[in-house]
């Protein structure tokens, strides 16, 4: 059964009022960031601890850390730590391949919620993730899977999935579009339909919102730099020269 995360809760209604109210933002409930901004992937020390410090005072009240995959940082169990003792919830999106090796990096504290992407359980190359589940589930963490959408995501799939999540005891359910494709985006919300909880169908929408945004927000970001910068020269395969 997924368990209720009434802090998380009470944290995210009290930005939704102040937002309704427009003392707030409206893109302040969830602040996402690439822990590679911040730690070197083979060290202990930040990159940045101007940047360190920007995370940690940061007033969202979530703090989603993604990226390619956070648990190849070695400053990473120590840098979440902070983060979850400043009162933020945290969530840490991994491929769940390292979990169970990193897992005892970390402390099932109530505002850390272990998020592994996941669509097919069954599948082998999941092995590692679902093992990695189980442990943090077993060690007393808040477990989460996030399930990304795409145009070729098939809802029978996701429905055995509900099926694992409920034999498993796993805690919270994730349903995201993995693109701003219309088509995508209505599927991402039929298969929403299967999340038992209201709570996570309706975190779910503001996750979303938040990972479109910051996919939005590079592609225009690249598009400036194509448009800005010279073309480079070409050889007979089209690459560019230095």
């Amino acid at each position: 059964m997924m368990r209720f995360p009434a802090r998380l809760t009470a944290k995210l209604a009290k930005v939704r009022i102040a937002q309704i109210l427009n003392s707030a933002p409206a893109h302040s409930l969830i602040h996402y960031f690439n822990p590679a901004d911040v730690l070197h992937p083979g060290s202990e020390a930040p990159v940045s601890c101007e940047k360190m410090h920007g995370v940690l005072a940061n007033p969202s009240p979530v703090i989603w850390i993604g990226g390619r995959e956070p648990l190849l940082h070695a400053g990473i169990g120590h840098f979440v730590r902070a983060i979850a003792q400043r009162g933020h919830s945290v969530f840490l999106e991994t491929d769940g391949t390292l979990l169970r090796r990193r897992v005892h990096e970390f402390q099932p504290l109530p505002q850390l919620f272990l998020t592994v992407r996941l669509n097919s359980p069954q599948a082998p190359e999941c092995a590692l993730a679902v093992e990695g589940l189980r442990v943090a589930r077993l060690s007393g963490f808040f477990s989460i899977i996030h399930s990304p959408v795409d145009e070729d995501s098939d809802l029978a799939q996701f429905a055995a999935l509900r099926a694992f999540i409920a034999e498993n005891d796993v805690d919270g359910w994730l349903i995201t579009a993995g693109s701003t494709d219309e088509a995508t985006v209505r599927k991402a919300a039929e298969a929403r339909a299967l999340i038992r909880s209201s709570f996570w169908r309706q975190f779910s929408d503001y996750v979303e919102e938040g990972l479109l945004a910051k996919t939005q927000g590079r592609e225009l970001h690249a598009s400036a730099a194509v448009a800005t910068n010279p073309q480079t020269e070409t050889h007979e395969e089209g690459m560019g020269m230095a």
